[in-house]
């Protein structure tokens, strides 16, 4: 005799767990996140599995071009640099220094900028004009072009980069989080809350911010590419990272006047870079469309 099942209810899944199943619908996007989920795996545990020091040189083994070309050595999976560095190696410790400080420094600008952006978005007034004249005047200067200001005022190296390319990024998440707020502010639901008697606070917390966690989404996701972007540009004009450093940037600058007699030095970089850019940019619109439909 079939037993009973009344008691059991039907469990739909939440927004956010439906976000996620939409994200997984779309197979360039979760491609792309593994291949992310990859590069976060490599910047966390690849300085301690590879194979050497990034700075080991092996004079026997110069200019080796990759294993399988024929005159490769299996030993060194993608050839040596003119220093006899193994590039395989210098390549995974610098996923560290590009992607993975790229992703710290954006998480440091998207707080600091987003709660900037949301005192702004919040503010009339005075206060509100000030926060956008500011902005405008920023915004106005190439962030590339700024970031080699700040450096040139702090002086060269990564950790002086690090912080270059944040102060860079805070306007962009300020500028971003305010029109998304004004936006929100507009609509009618921020209306009855109001009349309900919520504070702004409460207004803030719990009605405009998880409606536009999609955009905030997709500009850290421009701005782990851009922080990218600037890292390694820094790097290649011997403002960040110094030449002999693993940082991809640094790889290409160093790999310049070799590039006709040992291309795979230029292109590999330039390979993993693309690679890792390309990914995060399809993980972020793939995320932001994945949320906006939750809401739809």
């Amino acid at each position: 005799m079939p037993q009973s099942d009344i008691y059991n209810e039907i469990e739909y899944p939440g927004p956010y767990k439906q976000a996620w199943l939409k994200f997984k619908q779309n197979h360039v996007s979760w491609v792309c996140f593994c291949i992310v989920v990859f590069f976060i795996f490599v910047a966390l545990i690849g300085p301690f599995i590879s194979p050497y020091s990034p700075y080991y040189q092996d004079t026997n083994y110069v200019l080796l071009p990759p294993s399988w070309q024929t005159a490769g050595n299996v030993h060194f999976l993608l050839g040596t640099d003119d220093l006899g560095r193994d590039v395989f190696s210098r390549l995974i410790h610098g996923t560290s220094l590009t992607f993975g400080i790229s992703l710290l420094v954006a998480f440091g600008a998207m707080i600091i900028g987003v709660s900037l952006g949301a005192l702004a978005g919040m503010s009339k007034g005075v206060r509100s004009s000030i926060f956008n004249h500011l902005l405008d005047a920023i915004l106005s200067i190439p962030s590339l072009l700024l970031a080699v200001v700040i450096v040139a005022i702090l002086g060269p190296g990564l950790d002086n980069t690090v912080w270059a390319v944040m102060l860079v990024l805070i306007p962009q998440f300020v500028h971003r989080t305010q029109i998304v707020i004004r936006d929100e502010l507009k609509k009618e639901y921020i209306i009855a809350a109001r009349l309900d008697g919520a504070s702004e606070f409460h207004i803030l917390k719990n009605s405009i911010f998880p409606n536009i966690i999609e955009s905030i989404i997709l500009q850290y996701s421009l701005a782990v590419s851009a922080a990218m972007l600037d890292i390694a540009a820094l790097g290649f004009l011997g403002l960040g990272a110094q030449h002999g450093s693993p940082e991809w940037g640094a790889m290409l600058a160093d790999s310049i006047d070799l590039i006709y007699r040992a291309s795979w030095l230029a292109i590999l970089p330039g390979i993993t870079m693309f690679l890792c850019l390309l990914s995060v940019n399809t993980v972020g619109h793939g995320l932001r469309n994945a949320l906006k439909q939750r809401s739809e």
